[in-house]
């Protein structure tokens, strides 16, 4: 240990030319130990493999169309040990679990997927009693055989809790972490603290404390206690997430968000449970006045380009004069971030997160658990790819 120390030290003196500035943070003590309800490591792997090959059988005996599936289990445990020279020492245990169950079916040229997941820390529990699931996935691949796709043009969208954490990660997240805003000038002169950015229905949280998502961890891997953090408060940018040393350079707290996927990678700014906090509107309201709109359910990816974003949604529906009507495909949000938050005009009264959360992926790390979900989001002028009349 104490050559690759003085390795590490050595190397640190040739990066760069400008000083490296740590903000101040409290040293700390601690060990944070977890106990599952069924420890995983404790499962044989042959027990594991027939309850993964039961959800398959599930899925390919469900219709004649059915043609494949796509069933992953995946767990980790890691131990993680933190220490620094300012006394700071800290063993934390990080247990992670994952199924996503997958259906292909087929009509001709006509191929759709469905999909359901979970995870977590909680134990080998999680697994158990999927059928349904598993149903649901195959049901949906041959609902969308027969579904339309979307006609293409301007919407007023209403996108699900899943849909919606994907959305603020990924296009309005990473625009958040401060790293990428200190080396982006282009970025200083948006991100300006003190900014409108929504309306005053708009509360958007970096939350790394909270019970039992896959964001979750009591510290950072720098060692700062993970926090609440109100990145917009009121429609108003008020915050952005920090490492120690993103804090120093730019005069601001730490959050509680350097992380890193192993020992071998640096700590970098990272998001944990990125979420849209909960309004005042049920679902029912939210769409009882929207003539012809589109509800927005779930993602199979996406990109962004700085303020620009495009999403695929798993599937939607039409809404008709205030009701959930058909079901169709292909459904594809573009836009700007910005001008997409201005036009929030309601936000659900309840929040959901997903099981399984997700993964990220910056600078070379990936994939970083992350929490996913929120309230059901509804936003004006919504432009959707898809079929032109």
């Amino acid at each position: 240990m104490e050559k690759r120390v003085r390795e590490a030290a050595e190397a640190a003196r040739l990066v760069g030319k400008e000083k490296t500035q740590f903000a101040e943070v409290p040293p700390v003590t601690d060990q944070i130990t977890v106990r599952m309800k069924k420890d995983f490591r404790q499962v044989p792997l042959s027990e594991k493999k027939s309850v993964m090959e039961k959800y398959n059988r599930v899925i390919m005996d469900h219709h004649e169309k059915i043609e494949s599936s796509d069933v992953i289990y995946r767990d980790t445990f890691r131990k993680v040990r933190y220490a620094n020279s300012q006394g700071t020492y800290i063993e934390d245990e990080r247990p992670d679990l994952m199924v996503r169950l997958s259906a292909t079916a087929r009509d001709g040229t006509n191929v759709q997927k469905g999909f359901e997941s979970v995870g977590g820390g909680d134990g080998f529990q999680l697994t158990e009693g999927l059928e349904e699931k598993a149903k649901t996935a195959a049901q949906r691949a041959i609902d969308l055989l027969s579904a339309p796709p979307v006609t293409g043009g301007k919407y007023t969208v209403v996108l699900d809790p899943k849909l919606t954490g994907v959305f603020i990660h990924e296009a309005f997240g990473h625009l958040s972490e401060s790293d990428f805003v200190y080396e982006n000038d282009r970025m200083k002169e948006i991100m300006v603290l003190g900014k409108r950015f929504g309306s005053d229905i708009l509360n958007v949280i970096d939350d790394g404390s909270l019970a039992g998502l896959r964001g979750t961890h009591k510290y950072d891997d720098e060692g700062v206690k993970t926090k609440k953090n109100y990145l917009i408060k009121d429609g108003i940018l008020v915050g952005r997430l920090h490492s120690r040393e993103t804090a120093a350079k730019m005069g601001e707290e730490p959050s509680g968000n350097a992380r890193a996927i192993a020992y071998q990678h640096e700590p970098i700014v990272r998001m944990t449970n990125t979420y849209i906090d909960q309004g005042k509107t049920s679902f029912k309201d939210m769409i009882k006045d929207i003539k012809l709109g589109l509800y927005a359910v779930n993602s199979i990816g996406g990109q962004t380009a700085m303020e620009m974003f495009t999403f695929s949604a798993g599937h939607g529906y039409m809404i008709r004069d205030g009701q959930v009507a058909e079901l169709v495909r292909d459904v594809v949000l573009t836009g700007n971030v910005f001008e997409t938050l201005m036009n929030i005009d309601a936000i659900g009264d309840q929040i959901e997160f997903s099981k399984a959360g997700g993964g990220c992926g910056k600078g070379g790390q990936m994939p970083l658990p992350v929490g996913l979900g929120g309230p059901h989001v509804r936003a004006r002028n919504i432009v959707v790819g898809g079929r032109q009349k």
